[in-house]
């Protein structure tokens, strides 16, 4: 006899299976993981390594190759000769830091409650947050390259710009031009070239009058006024964001977060020698305007990569969210580093 009784299809299963949460879950995990590539500027604009275990990770650094017009019957292989380039070699260590997490506590009778997807709203804020101190080390350790000497003997180091006028589109257009100049002069490839602005300078340069503009088509015409963007400047990429601004408004070590002192890579250590100025990713960045560089300046050592975990604590009746990575930043070619100030 029938019991009135019927089968629900439990969307969270897997193939009608098991957990009937087990979907929802991995949903979590994907709003996490999309939030932080949306947020993230500077993932795609340094170097970064992917190592299965170990505490670190080592860059290899060459110096260049000489050449010289041979002489018939002369041994290129005869040092006194000088043609064998003794081409100088270096290597960089960038140490994994500790797991960096974000997490929240969702009680399971207010998400019964509310009338929204509350999950994913979570998920949003943890991979802001994450995504926020990942760019932010990486931003900083752009500095501490631009302010670093070479790695190689006979080599050349990072380059600071000093003076410049960034309160105006002029000011802005030349101080770009500047940065194109100086990694010209260092051989620096033209590829991968790009700039970070405030949202502030980037939008100044499309509409201060006096610059007539980016969006020019002197410039390729290829800006864009329906979209707000100008895609290059000399040969240099241009990006905005927001957590240069914050830095920048943080200025002086004392009132960045603090946290950021317990990383593992000192990468205001110039020298190495432990006595300069900088803790960890902190460093004394009052005077910084805007950076530059190329994707081969700093890198990135990955033994952990964004990963989520969440669990339904029955005593505490709620689930907790927690999105995590381990990772660490360091300089690997200052002359690719650019700090206008």
């Amino acid at each position: 006899m029938a019991n009135g009784n019927t089968s629900p299809s439990r969307v969270g299963q897997i193939n009608s299976a098991n957990d009937v949460d087990a979907l929802f879950l991995k949903v979590f995990s994907g709003e996490i993981l999309t939030t932080f590539e949306e947020a993230n500027v500077m993932k795609d604009l340094h170097t970064v390594r992917t190592i299965s275990n170990g505490k670190t990770a080592q860059f290899p650094a060459t110096g260049i190759a000489t050449a010289k017009y041979h002489t018939a019957g002369e041994n290129i292989a005869d040092t006194e000769n000088s043609y064998l380039s003794d081409i100088k070699k270096n290597e960089i260590t960038i140490s994994i830091d500790d797991v960096l997490l974000s997490s929240t506590f969702l009680a399971n009778i207010d998400e019964l409650k509310t009338h929204y997807d509350v999950r994913s709203i979570y998920a949003t804020e943890l991979g802001k947050a994450l995504a926020k101190r990942f760019d932010i080390a990486v931003l900083k350790t752009l500095v501490a390259g631009a302010r670093q000497n070479t790695t190689i003997a006979g080599g050349v180091g990072g380059t600071q710009i000093t003076g410049a006028t960034l309160n105006t589109g002029t000011g802005l257009l030349q101080a770009i031009y500047d940065v194109a100049q100086k990694l010209d002069e260092k051989d620096v490839p033209e590829d991968d070239r790009y700039a970070i602005l405030t949202p502030t300078q980037y939008y100044k340069l499309i509409t201060d009058a006096s610059s007539n503009n980016a969006l020019n088509r002197d410039f390729g015409g290829v800006g864009s006024i329906a979209t707000g963007s100008i895609p290059q400047i000399a040969g240099i990429s241009l990006y905005k964001s927001n957590h240069l601004q914050d830095i920048i408004t943080l200025g002086a070590e004392a009132n960045q977060d603090q946290d950021d002192d317990s990383s593992n890579n000192d990468v205001f250590d110039v020298n190495h020698s432990g006595t300069d100025n900088g803790t960890g990713y902190n460093g004394d960045i009052s005077s910084t305007g805007f950076v530059a560089g190329h994707k081969a300046g700093v890198g990135t050592v990955k033994l952990l990569d964004l990963a989520t975990e969440s669990e339904y604590q029955m005593e505490r009746q709620g689930t907790l969210f927690v999105a995590k990575y381990a990772m660490g930043h360091g300089v690997i070619r200052p002359e690719c580093c650019v700090e206008v100030q």
